[in-house]
């Protein structure tokens, strides 16, 4: 299995690791920090250099406990070393976004006790689905406030991974006893303080203020109790 170091340190932007297997276009390395897409967040883009030859990463997915790069081109074989470099601007936007979606989703959860049912991060735009009745357009504006104003308090986002026994006995995280597969051993945590705690394999800013702030574009209904909030990132 290759070793997710993007789980240690979502800040690191290259490193060195070993081809395990390569066929055609798709390479599978020993470790690496490039994040296939999963969670609502997109895979990693960004560069391979082996003897001084770049390879474009195009792409990044999870395949049976492998993390399989997808390049540009063949030519990497079984037995390269290879130089890794993430496309940064990229992955901190989506860090950025990734955060900012679990703070928006904290406060519609405080807000109107809807749970979050799921979230998509984009370069451009990010949205957050959520399980709710009644659907005020003129509320999610307050949203848009109240997230600002967490994200400007300037909280310390914290991961941490807990034994699944412990991490069960947070109540938000009850739920997951009966989606996680029961041979899950660990359960990855991120925190925002005293506020937000959820499971998540994502990679997150280390505090809010790199959020910098949100805009709410558009709110809308996606059927029976489907509700989904679009928002953009500030500059």
């Amino acid at each position: 299995m290759t070793e997710p170091a993007y789980l240690e340190d979502s800040y690191q932007k290259e490193f060195e690791a070993d081809v395990v297997d390569a066929a055609g276009t798709d390479v599978v390395l020993d470790r690496t920090l490039f994040y296939p897409s999963s969670g609502g967040q997109p895979g990693d883009t960004g560069l391979f250099v082996v003897n001084g030859i770049e390879y474009k990463v195009v792409g990044v997915r999870k395949k049976n406990g492998d993390i399989v790069h997808e390049l540009d081109r063949e030519g990497i074989k079984k037995g390269d070393t290879v130089t890794g470099m993430i496309d940064w601007t990229r992955r901190y936007r989506f860090m950025r976004g990734h955060t900012a979606c679990h703070v928006l989703s904290y406060v519609v959860h405080q807000e109107t006790g809807a749970l979050i049912t799921g979230n998509q991060i984009s370069e451009e735009k990010c949205r957050i689905d959520f399980d709710l009745e009644n659907f005020d357009r003129e509320q999610m504006k307050t949203f848009e406030k109240k997230t600002n104003d967490l994200i400007h308090e300037g909280i310390d986002v914290i991961t941490k991974t807990l034994p699944k026994e412990e991490a069960f006995q947070i109540p938000s995280l009850i739920k997951l006893k009966n989606v996680l597969p029961p041979n899950v051993e660990n359960i990855r945590i991120v925190e925002i303080d005293d506020y937000e705690i959820q499971a998540c394999g994502g990679t997150h800013v280390r505090n809010t203020e790199e959020i910098k702030g949100i805009e709410i574009t558009k709110a809308e209904n996606k059927g029976k109790n489907n509700r989904r909030i679009y928002f953009s990132l500030k500059d």
